[in-house]
């Protein structure tokens, strides 16, 4: 029978992504990152306090995961709470960025000991989700996300997968309203990983209970 499967996104729940996104900012374009504004007004340009444009943010995203992912470091527990989890369930990394950067993110990531397969994705992540689970006959299904639109999109798609909200920055996540479409809201590693542990056990148990 096939095993388990835990589907988590990368930044915030794997790495830290605005903290060091933030820095180069400040370092490099004189544009100040505050995380209690909405995304689009949160880069404001130093000099004159203006947002900075929509279609320019996009582009200093691209710029940066193109050239700044060595600065992103571990979420604190994520490397050790992932290979113990990867013991009882496969482990699949589904992050939202382009084909042409999958390669480099997939080696990016697994230098920080994250030895599992990278998926690139655009949009809403139910359909991969979906896609996923459908390839690999997953029994059981769990999906890690920061983001409340993604939780959305997997509870849509497949909303038999069990949904965990996790915003690993401590300094965005007081700013991060809780996603409704979530089964929980964790934003540490140590209680995650119970949480999970815990939610395996029901589901081992289930198994044992069909086999009598």
């Amino acid at each position: 029978m096939s095993r388990p499967l835990i589907l988590s996104d990368c930044d915030e729940v794997l790495l830290h992504m605005v903290v060091p996104f933030r820095a180069w900012l400040d370092e490099l374009h004189g544009i100040h990152f505050s995380f209690t504004d909405g995304f689009e007004r949160a880069l404001r340009h130093k000099d004159s306090g203006d947002p900075v444009e929509r279609s320019r943010i996009w582009g200093l995203l691209s710029a940066f995961f193109e050239t700044e992912m060595e600065r992103q470091t571990p979420i604190p527990g994520a490397v050790a709470a992932m290979a113990r989890l990867s013991e009882r369930a496969d482990i699949v990394i589904v992050t939202n960025i382009g084909e042409e950067m999958q390669d480099a993110r997939a080696a990016q990531i697994h230098r920080h000991g994250l030895p599992y397969p990278v998926v690139g994705n655009r949009g809403g992540k139910g359909p991969a989700v979906a896609r996923l689970m459908r390839e690999r006959g997953a029994p059981f299904a769990l999906f890690i996300d920061d983001l409340a639109s993604n939780h959305v999109s997997v509870a849509q798609h497949v909303p038999q997968c069990w949904r965990l909200h996790f915003v690993g920055e401590p300094e965005m996540a007081p700013h991060v309203e809780t996603a409704l479409d979530a089964h929980a809201r964790i934003d540490a590693w140590t209680a995650a990983e119970r949480w999970i542990a815990a939610l395996l056990d029901e589901h081992e148990e289930t198994l044992r209970r069909i086999d009598i």
